[in-house]
């Protein structure tokens, strides 16, 4: 989960901006990560000139709706 986290928050600011660097991660567990395929969604929460704060929430398919399991955030560097 946290490598989705990870991922999902680097992919949000590389589309603002190339080469960042994760200084703090972040994650929160709501429930077992049991699922057959496991969705993540980044966004950006505030864009300064030398951090990125950023937020992913994983969620996990079931049979009959998607149900959020895990959420965390991240602080990104702006690489050289």
């Amino acid at each position: 989960m946290g490598a989705l986290i990870d991922t999902a928050c680097g992919f949000a600011a590389a589309t603002i901006t190339m080469g960042v660097l994760a200084s703090h991660y972040s994650v929160n567990f709501f429930r077992p990560a049991v699922a057959k395929r496991f969705i993540a969604q980044g966004k950006i929460l505030k864009l300064g000139k030398r951090q990125i704060f950023c937020r992913a929430e994983i969620y996990g398919d079931g049979v009959t709706d998607e149900r959020l399991l895990a959420s965390g955030e991240t602080i990104l560097i702006v690489g050289p």
